[in-house]
């Protein structure tokens, strides 16, 4: 064969990998990049490393308790086992400071992760994922809320792009939803909760690569506009739903991104009656979010059962 039919297979072999790539990728399907969400988890497995995740919510006062500032500092590692497993665990320290009095301080009980993607569809810009996230119970401090019972929720995961839009609509097409569907089963008799989750993002990095070029400059062309509504309903007795309204932004780079968003409550912000009063009021939640397989790939990105895989994050 000719140097030019070889130079042409290279170069459809090629374009072929970096398609695959893509595809396999964390936060990508098809042309559509998903980022890491705040308040809700999103349907991908990666390495990556959320720290600080800060929350801060002013607590009312009741008849017993005087009111509070919480303020929640967490952090969360994730590690890919194979291509679409992967695992995760979480840790975070909760202070509550009295208007009148101490401060008080706690670890708040581990989490850990298990989520396996089982679909992915690049045309559609279409992603669905099962896992399961166990609260550890014990391994908290009761002075700061931590139960002493372990709670198991199943979850779905799904994340769906509007790329394949008509072209009538082609201003709608950076928009994305991703969602979850979980249901906490703690190890003891109390009440179970569906907890569930949207998200709706609009990617401005979408809107210029692949709808219309508007101008954008640095950093405005890599922000994505976002609602973030985490929510839980009760199952037993009384329905009753709780949640907040999330608005914000999150900036996503080659090695990390940042996100802020204001947390909104709604209907009282929980499912529980007795701590109506003690519901927050307006909150912040802010995260700086380490893509570890785009930082150092040769190392954070090995697997036991698929060997390195390497980065991921789309340059």
């Amino acid at each position: 064969m000719s140097r030019r039919s070889w130079s042409t297979i290279a170069a459809t072999c090629g374009a072929f990998v970096s398609m695959t790539t893509s595809v396999l990728g964390h936060g990508v399907v098809g042309e559509r990049f998903f980022p890491a969400t705040l308040a809700i988890d999103d349907p991908f497995v990666a390495d990556e490393l959320s720290f600080p995740t800060v929350s801060i919510t002013k607590r009312h006062g009741s008849a017993d308790e005087p009111p509070t500032l919480e303020t929640d500092f967490s952090a969360e590692l994730s590690k890919r086992l194979s291509p679409d497993l992967g695992i995760s665990l979480g840790a975070a320290v909760v202070l509550d400071a009295l208007r009148d009095g101490p401060t008080i301080a706690g670890f708040d009980n581990m989490a850990i992760g298990l989520k396996y993607v089982f679909l992915k569809n690049a045309p559609h810009e279409l992603i669905v994922a099962g896992g399961v996230d166990i609260d550890v119970g014990g391994t908290g401090q009761q002075r700061v809320g931590a139960e002493s019972f372990s709670t198991f929720t199943p979850s779905l995961f799904f994340g769906e792009g509007l790329g394949d839009l008509p072209d009538s609509l082609r201003y709608l097409r950076p928009l994305a939803v991703t969602g979850v569907l979980g249901l906490a089963l703690p190890v003891r008799e109390d009440p179970r909760v569906f907890q569930w989750g949207l998200t709706f993002q609009y990617n401005l990095q979408y809107l210029q690569s692949y709808v219309r070029d508007v101008g954008l400059p640095a950093p405005f062309n890599r922000m994505i506009p976002i609602i973030e509504l985490p929510m839980q309903t009760s199952v037993e007795g009384a329905s009753r739903t709780g949640g907040s309204v999330n608005p914000g932004l999150i900036w996503f780079g080659r090695y990390l991104q940042l996100g802020l968003e204001a947390v909104i409550p709604i209907h009282g912000n929980t499912i529980d009656v007795e701590s109506e009063p003690r519901q927050g009021s307006v909150g912040l939640l802010a995260q700086v979010h380490f893509y570890l397989d785009d930082i150092w790939p040769e190392v954070f990105t090995w697997t036991p059962f698929s060997g390195v895989l390497g980065p991921t994050q789309p340059r």
